[in-house]
């Protein structure tokens, strides 16, 4: 007897994801031609580094089974530093350097406060980033910072391209493979899963579990600041609302991502920020009002999330097992 043809386990999800990708895209065509032009195709690129930097440090957190709310604070603060920095006449390389371990330094009180101090995580990223958020007037009093911009070289990573695509979605292509090797090829990356899944089974199993709880929210500080880096290249200004736009489009590219392809991963997380990036740029091209847009990305977080809690999941389930037919009665009327 001939088994019937099964698709290997993930590619049903993918194929549902790449036609999901191909209906936005011809919906966007139709309604304005210039969706798939090279020059918005490339805007799209650009636009998705930005946002698919936050949502990698993200992904971790939430692996943990943790929430980093601390994000819109962080990177006003980092881009505020890297600013006055570049104002103040600093070499361009040692002002990224000094606005990442400030990212890796709250990451790090975060990741501590949590793990090590069984804070409640939510509470905690959302007052450390209020702080970080008012420390960032400090620098020049709420003002915006453009002295030396020009002249710094940060606009080049705005400007620069590797092989007719952007730098900064080349750097984000391979800093995605190198997470995904990381996480899902090496056994660093299977503990990060382990402490999410069963803290209480990892740590008897020898995995030290705070301290990859810490290490998850210093990679989103550190991922954050990539972010608010390439926000700034393409302004080429800081000021304190600098990167307070990324919290929604990562959280929803991080959950629409695990909805689609059925696990929180490197992969998933491209994939939603992809579709997010695709969204938020077809609505600008349309000329729709950002809050329109923003609600549409809050409404597919909140769908992310239903999806994604198995609690949610398991009572859809037990309604549809009990609204379906039982195989006696199935045969009855057959």
């Amino acid at each position: 007897m001939t088994r019937p043809f099964a698709l290997p386990a993930g590619c049903g999800r993918l194929l549902a994801f790449l036609l999901l990708v191909i209906m936005v895209a011809t919906a966007f065509t139709l309604a304005e031609p210039r969706f798939l032009s090279i020059q918005n195709m490339s805007a799209v690129t650009r636009h998705m580094a930005a946002n698919g930097l936050a949502a990698l440090g993200l992904t971790l957190v939430v692996i943990v089974r943790k929430f980093d709310l601390s994000f819109a604070g962080t990177a006003c603060f980092a881009a505020m530093t890297i600013g006055y920095l570049i104002a103040g006449g600093v070499n361009l390389w040692l002002c990224v350097l000094v606005g990442i371990l400030a990212g890796a330094a709250i990451g790090a009180f975060n990741g501590m406060a949590i793990s090590y101090f069984r804070l409640p995580d939510i509470v905690t990223t959302i007052a450390t980033g209020s702080i970080a958020g008012g420390l960032a007037f400090v620098y020049s009093g709420g003002r915006t910072i453009f002295q030396n911009f020009m002249t710094s070289g940060i606009l080049d990573l705005n400007d620069a391209r590797v092989f007719g695509y952007s730098l900064s979605f080349v750097f984000l292509v391979c800093l995605y493979i190198v997470a995904w090797f990381f996480m899902h090829r090496t056994r660093y990356g299977a503990s990060f899963y382990a402490t999410g899944e069963n803290p209480v089974a990892a740590y008897y199993s020898g995995v030290p579990t705070k301290r990859y709880t810490m290490l998850a929210f210093v990679a989103c500080g550190m991922t954050c600041v990539f972010a608010v880096l390439l926000i700034l290249a393409e302004s080429g200004t800081a000021d304190t609302n600098e990167g307070a736009n990324l919290l929604m489009p990562a959280y929803a590219g991080v959950f629409l991502g695990t909805a689609l392809l059925g696990r929180t991963s490197v992969l998933a997380t491209l994939a939603g920020t992809f579709l997010i990036t695709m969204l938020l740029d077809g609505f600008s091209l349309l000329g729709i009002p950002y809050y329109f847009s923003d609600g549409v990305v809050s409404a597919i977080l909140l769908a992310g999330v239903v999806l994604f809690d198995t609690r949610i999941r398991a009572f859809f389930g037990d309604i549809a097992a009990f609204l379906q037919p039982s195989p006696a009665n199935r045969e009855k009327r057959a």
